[in-house]
């Protein structure tokens, strides 16, 4: 789709381009209708001359569109009054969390309040009956301010070929032509998605889990050299769980493990149950979250330096006092003047010499006996 900036489609005018995916090239656009930036997703030539799956793209974009969430990057509408057929989309600018990816694991403390936003907005979708069935790092933006976007909500559904079609729920298998796009969608899939069946709400559950997983280590979940080893991945093999840091808390890591469950009866059930103890995870870190591994390292470590300097002073305590118990009995003889007693004396440090007051008759004098 060769579009120039400058280009006019109804009341848009092109800017620049911001990106392909397997259902069509998006570009930055000016409404010059509303006075707003936007983003326009050209439909591919297939779907749209095909007007029964226009038709149906219709019904699906009315439904988006109550997707109305600080969350979700909302669908304005489709624009057909030209041979250029496109959505018309809320503008987004950031980067994408698979962007982000690229540099690495995100830490912890970043990575629960990005994760935190996405289950916030599949839970507002799910309680509306709208499944993403595409949810991947690709399809999530995060703004300079750190607020979260979820793309492309729904938009898996529209895009399916045939209504009554299970395989065509996902993305990956109706965009097999797209380079890339295979890989990019099959990791995050269901292995009901993989095996052809359909989706729910329990599906957008796994693809966060593999998300959030995939966040915390810098490696995908499932993975593989083409699409074929990767949903092989997805339905026979688990997740390399030692990947996870150490400062992950026990209740994220068994959230993780639940929602990646291969059987969706024994999968996390609801995405609400995931966003709940992130929040407790994020909200009391001493209890198991963001910063309880390091602060319990602390506690143990300062913990066994007094048990240390306890066992230290006991053992002084007791060396002392055996030696105190164990030194040799003095005894002393001291030969005074006849006429003399003697009264008040001191001992010198070293033991070998002793002064005292002798009295008589005559004047107190001071006298020394050497040892």
């Amino acid at each position: 789709m060769s579009i120039k900036p400058g280009t006019r489609i109804g009341p848009y005018e092109v800017t620049s381009p911001l990106g392909e995916g397997g259902m069509g090239v998006v570009f930055r656009a000016h409404d010059t209708k509303l006075q707003r930036d936007i983003a326009l997703k050209l439909l591919p030539d297939h779907f749209a001359n095909d007007p029964e799956r226009l038709a149906r793209f219709q019904r699906e974009a009315q439904i988006l569109a109550s997707l109305n969430h600080p969350n979700i990057a909302q669908i304005y509408g489709l624009e057909d009054s030209t041979p250029q057929r496109c959505i018309v989309m809320e503008l987004v600018d950031g980067e994408t969390l698979r962007e982000r990816l690229r540099r690495g694991p995100i830490p912890i403390d970043e990575a629960l309040p990005i994760a935190k936003q996405i289950a916030v907005a599949l839970e507002a979708a799910h309680e509306k009956g709208i499944i993403h069935r595409d949810l991947k790092p690709a399809n999530v933006k995060i703004t300079a301010d750190g607020q979260v976007k979820v793309l492309d909500f729904g938009l898996a559904r529209a895009f399916d070929e045939r209504p009554e079609s299970r395989v065509s729920d996902s993305p990956t298998l109706i965009s097999a032509s797209v380079p890339g796009v295979i890989l990019g969608t099959a990791a995050y899939m269901a292995p009901e998605q993989a095996k052809g069946r359909t989706a729910d709400k329990r599906s957008d559950v796994w693809a966060f889990g593999a998300v959030l997983y995939e966040m915390l280590t810098g490696w995908r979940a499932f993975d593989g050299d083409d699409a074929t080893e990767i949903l092989a991945a997805v339905v026979k093999s688990e997740p390399d769980w030692s990947r996870l840091p150490v400062g992950t808390s026990p209740s994220i890591q068994k959230m993780v493990r639940r929602a990646l469950k291969k059987d969706p009866r024994h999968r996390l059930a609801n995405i609400q149950d995931a966003r709940i103890e992130i929040d407790e995870a994020i909200a009391e870190p001493q209890a198991g979250g963001l910063e309880a591994q390091p602060a319990r390292q602390l506690q143990i470590a300062w913990g066994l330096v007094a048990v240390a300097v306890l066992a230290l002073a006991v053992l002084a305590a007791v060396h002392f006092r055996e030696k105190a118990l164990e030194a040799p009995e003095m005894r002393l003889e001291i030969t005074t003047p006849s006429t003399t007693f003697p009264s008040d004396f001191a001992l010198s440090p070293d033991g070998r010499h002793i002064v005292f007051v002798a009295s008589g008759s005559g004047p107190q004098q001071l006298w020394l006996s050497a040892g």
